[in-house]
């Protein structure tokens, strides 16, 4: 038996913690070694992690100060010393085969990384009626970056719901970019196109704990928060543009585009001064919504960014306005829809594809 990393990056999370740990110690797979990062806790994170270092021989600790979730788990990867990597954030949980059915996979395969699918939990940790991907449309495949559609849709960002080769991470020198949100995404686009490789499974293996209102925590993102993000899908954006990737990066921008555009609206956090210096920020990104004859899943976002391209950011803020009073009177599921592009619209971006591909050199150029 192969020995399997798995690393936990854990801040603060006391109330969580035992079954994300229990959860991995407990697995039908047995050899193991479990990094458990410490953050810089200042609740009893720290001294639960101690306890179960002192009863399993097959605990790692790490005690650090903190540095966020993407420096707790570079110290866990930087230590690892298994064949395989997986990850689990501190609040989550695995199936207690998770790691045995990933690890069948990944060697039956030969693969440099394998995804599987995950299921949503109520912070009681009762599960949600269905996993994310749905069973019976998504069975086990390969991916490939030329498919648009099934590759498209399970290719998530999160790390977590995956089992990934270390010669693989080693020979990229993949670590997480620290300081700035969707440090997941950065990390695994990037495996994504280094790798033909990649496969996918239908079976649950991962637990996400939903413990927050994200309609409640969009409200209050900071222009520290947008310029992060700013960052992130620059990375983002090089990778599949340094990879001559662009095909699969168009309906990648037309997920993401409405739904940063949405968090923006939504913040209560934001001055005048604040929006305008993001409209700036974030131009070049808007700038490739023609380029890449990508779609948004709203005409009132649309005419938002069209407004940010011509520099008319009083217009645009006037126009956001507008639609954040009409956002706060939709229930959640109407309001998600905004930020939810369809089948339909990825179907219509379809048939600008031999137009976007006369564009793709002038945009690999810039």
């Amino acid at each position: 038996m192969d020995k399997i990393s798995v690393i936990v990056a854990i801040f603060n999370v006391e109330k969580y913690v035992r079954q994300a740990i229990e959860s991995i110690l407990n697995q039908t797979y047995s050899n193991l070694e479990v990094i458990l990062v410490d953050d810089g806790s200042v609740d009893a994170s720290g001294k639960i992690c101690e306890e179960y270092k002192n009863k399993d021989a097959r605990v790692i600790v790490i005690h650090k100060e903190n540095g966020g979730l993407s420096d707790a788990r570079n110290a866990g990867l930087n230590i690892a010393t298994g064949k395989y990597i997986m990850f689990s954030d501190a609040d989550d949980f695995f199936e207690l085969n998770s790691v045995e059915v990933m690890y069948k996979e990944i060697e039956n395969k030969k693969a440099d990384y394998v995804i599987g699918n995950y299921i949503n939990v109520e912070p009681n940790g009762k599960k949600w009626d269905n996993p994310v991907f749905n069973q019976e449309t998504y069975d086990n495949f390969k991916l490939s970056i030329t498919d648009y559609e099934k590759s498209f849709f399970v290719m998530n960002s999160s790390a977590c719901n995956k089992i990934f080769r270390k010669k693989f991470l080693d020979r990229l020198k993949l670590r997480f970019v620290k300081g700035i949100p969707a440090e997941d995404a950065i990390f695994t686009t990037y495996c994504f196109v280094n790798t033909d490789k990649v496969y996918y499974i239908k079976d649950i293996i991962y637990n996400y704990r939903q413990t927050y209102n994200a309609s409640t925590i969009s409200t209050k993102c900071t222009k520290k928060y947008f310029d992060g993000i700013n960052m992130a899908y620059k990375y983002i954006f090089e990778n599949f543009r340094r990879t001559d990737n662009l095909g699969f990066y168009r309906y990648f921008y037309a997920k993401n585009a409405s739904y940063i555009l949405c968090k923006f609206i939504d913040s209560d956090f934001l001055t005048k001064s604040d929006k305008k210096e993001i409209f700036d920020d974030f131009k070049w990104f808007f700038n490739l919504k023609d380029l890449l004859k990508a779609n948004l899943t709203d005409s009132r976002l649309e005419e938002i960014i069209d407004c940010i391209k011509e520099n008319k950011f009083e217009q645009a803020i006037q126009k956001m306005d507008e639609v954040k009073e009409y956002r706060k009177g939709l229930n959640k599921l109407d309001r998600d829809k905004m930020t939810k592009p369809t089948k339909e619209m990825y179907e219509k971006m379809s048939l600008y594809d031999s137009e976007f591909i006369y564009r793709r050199e002038r945009i690999c150029s810039n």
